[in-house]
């Protein structure tokens, strides 16, 4: 699909409010200013409707999913309403017992341009993806939409070189990763430090390793659990938007809600495709071991 080479993206970086209803009004106007500001995508972060439920293990969380249909249609309008592609992250019912961290991607119409499944679910304290969420099974494809193809992959996803690789071989022009990570206060500062570190470094990992820009956006402020077991999760923010070269166009804080709008140079990934042929010289007879999960 033919587009402009330079793209206005938009990065909703949040808190959540006192309740979804709250959230969905508070979310609602951020998109509505960044389209007034001529954004073109809009990226949200991971389950951006709510609280982080899985910061523990209830089973009365399941209920958040059976909204899915119901989700699907309000973001639908959102998208249509402020003519934007907008990329969500939702709790998907798909059946009883069978859940799905779920990211769904709306063009400009309001139509569903397509949907990814998280496939990498962590479970760490405070993180108890596995409970809630079954990997995905829709694989790495991009998502064709009218502001170019987009390479969706969701938090966990990040750590992983294989699934940016993946997309980038299917054709991706970014890679977007709506996130949900933090800190627990108790951790020491240069530990806190180092894991920021670690995750921005990462995904400059992945954009200069394919060649494209990295999209991250990821949630700000506190929260806590059902049943006051944690202290809570304190989640970092530093939304950030990284060129084709792993160089950093843009930043967000990491304690306030900001929309970062940026202009992505799509055109830029050519030039620097050009310069490091990484993908030419890959050589791919002698990769076979990747698909084993330790090689004794």
């Amino acid at each position: 699909m033919k587009h402009h080479s330079t793209l206005k993206v938009a990065l909703v970086q949040q808190a959540i409010g006192k309740n979804k209803k709250d959230t969905l009004k508070k979310t609602t106007q951020m998109i509505e200013k960044a389209s007034n500001q001529g954004a073109q995508l809009v990226v949200l972060q991971e389950l951006h409707q709510d609280r982080y439920f899985c910061i523990n293990e209830n089973t009365a969380n399941f209920d958040l999913a059976s909204d899915f249909e119901e989700d699907v249609k309000f973001w639908s309008h959102v998208a249509k309403e402020h003519k934007v592609v907008l990329v969500t992250s939702l709790f998907e019912k798909r059946s009883a017992g069978l859940y799905h961290n779920t990211a769904v991607v709306f063009e400009k119409d309001g139509s569903v341009a397509g949907k990814y499944r998280k496939m990498h679910i962590p479970d760490d304290p405070g993180f108890y993806e596995k409970f809630y969420f079954t990997p995905g099974d829709l694989g790495y494809e991009p998502i064709s939409t009218s502001v170019g193809k987009l390479g969706l992959l969701v938090c966990w996803d990040q750590w992983y070189p294989e699934a940016a690789r993946l997309m980038a071989l299917k054709g991706a022009e970014m890679l977007i990763y709506p996130t949900a990570i933090g800190w627990f206060d108790e951790d020491a500062e240069d530990e806190k430090k180092r894991q920021c570190d670690a995750w921005e470094t990462v995904q400059r990992g992945h954009a200069i390793a394919n060649g494209l820009p990295v999209i991250s956006v990821n949630r700000v402020g506190k929260e806590m659990d059902d049943f006051g077991h944690l202290d809570g999760i304190r989640f970092w923010g530093n939304s950030f938007v990284a060129g084709p070269q792993g160089e950093i166009i843009v930043r967000a804080s990491h304690d306030k809600e900001e929309i970062l709008l940026v202009d992505v140079d799509l055109k830029r990934c050519e030039d620097v495709r050009r310069i490091w042929p990484f993908l030419r010289d890959r050589r791919i007879e002698t990769y076979k071991g990747l698909t084993k999960r330790f090689i004794d």
